[in-house]
C-alpha cells in the first residue's frame, strides 16, 4: 500500500491509497464516519426555560454542538470503571446561565475541563425581554453508530484515481477540451494532453463530443482499479490526523480481534473430530 497526500489541514485532507482493494478503502470510510468516539452532549438538566423552545427542543440542539475532545483523557462509559454511572474519566459536565435579551451561543457553555469547549461558534436561542434559560449539560463519549452527535468525520468519501487516454488519431478539434467542465485538457503544440488527471469527475462528457470517437477510441476515459482518491473532513471536535490514524488502528484492532475469534473456532473444530 502507497499513500501519497494531496492536501492536508487541521480539519480536512484529501491522500491517495494505492495498492489497496475497493473493500479496505470503504472500510477507512466507514471507520471515519462511525468508529472513532467523540465528546457530545448526551443529558441535559433544565433548571429553567422561559424561552420559545421546549427543554426537549434545546437539548437537540445543545447535543449537536461539536465538543473538542481529547481521547487520551476520556473513555466510553462501557469501558469506564465506574461501570457508565458517570465520573471524570468518562464524562464532563457544561453549565449555561443566559437572560435576554441576547442571542446565546455555544462559546457561552462552562465546562468543567477546559479542554473540552465548543468547536464551532453556533447560535443556540435568541431569547426576548425577560427570557431566561439555565441548565446543566453532560458530555459522554460515543461513536456515531450510536448517533449522529457522535460522528466526527463528515463529507468522508473517496473514488478511483482517474486514468485518461488519448490516442495518436486524435486531430486536436478542440472539442473534447471545451466541454470538460473541469479544464482537465488542453490543446499544447497542436496536441490534445491531460494537465491534472486527477480532477477528472468522470463524467465523460469529452468521450461524448468527440467526433471521432465513434469510429476509434480516441479518447478513453477510465480508473486505475487499485488506486483511490480519499477525501475526508471533521466536525472540528479531533484532528483530520488523528481522525484518520484511529480509523487506521481501528481496523487493524477489528481485524485482530475477527482473526482470534477465528483461532479459536479452528481450535474447537480441531478437538471436536480427534474426539469423533
Amino acid at each position: 500500500m502507497k499513500v501519497e497526500i494531496i492536501e492536508l489541514g487541521d480539519r480536512a485532507a484529501k491522500f491517495v491509497l494505492s495498492g489497496v482493494a475497493p473493500a479496505f478503502v470503504n472500510s477507512i470510510r466507514r471507520a471515519m464516519l462511525a468508529e472513532v468516539p467523540t465528546l457530545a452532549i448526551d443529558y441535559v438538566n433544565i433548571y429553567d426555560n422561559t424561552s420559545v423552545l421546549f427543554d426537549e427542543q434545546l437539548a437537540l440542539r445543545l447535543g449537536l454542538i461539536p465538543l473538542i475532545t481529547d481521547l487520551d483523557s476520556y473513555v466510553l462509559p462501557s469501558e469506564c470503571s465506574c461501570g457508565g454511572e458517570g465520573c471524570s474519566q468518562c464524562q464532563v459536565s457544561l453549565t449555561l446561565s443566559a437572560e435576554g435579551p441576547k442571542t446565546v451561543y455555544s462559546t457561552e457553555l462552562v465546562s468543567a475541563d477546559p479542554s473540552v469547549m465548543p468547536a464551532e461558534v453556533v447560535p443556540l436561542i435568541k431569547l426576548s425581554e425577560r427570557h431566561r434559560i439555565s441548565l446543566e449539560a453532560i458530555a459522554r463519549l460515543g461513536t456515531g453508530h450510536d448517533h449522529a452527535k457522535w460522528q466526527a468525520g463528515i463529507a468522508c468519501g473517496y473514488k478511483n484515481v482517474p486514468k485518461i487516454t488519448i490516442s495518436d488519431e486524435c486531430d486536436a478539434c478542440g472539442m473534447c477540451v471545451d466541454a470538460c467542465p473541469r479544464g482537465v485538457l488542453v490543446i499544447a503544440d497542436d496536441v490534445v494532453k491531460v494537465v491534472d488527471e486527477r480532477a477528472c469527475s468522470l463524467c465523460r462528457l469529452c468521450e461524448g463530443v468527440c467526433e471521432l470517437n465513434k469510429i476509434y477510441d480516441v479518447i478513453k476515459v477510465g480508473t486505475h482499479p487499485d488506486s483511490f482518491i480519499v477525501t475526508a473532513e471533521t466536525d472540528g471536535s479531533i484532528p483530520i490526523r488523528e481522525l484518520i490514524t484511529r480509523s487506521a488502528e481501528n481496523i487493524s484492532d477489528r481485524a485482530e480481534a475477527l482473526d482470534g475469534y477465528l483461532s479459536v473456532i479452528d481450535m474447537e473444530m480441531e478437538m471436536d473430530h480427534h474426539a469423533t
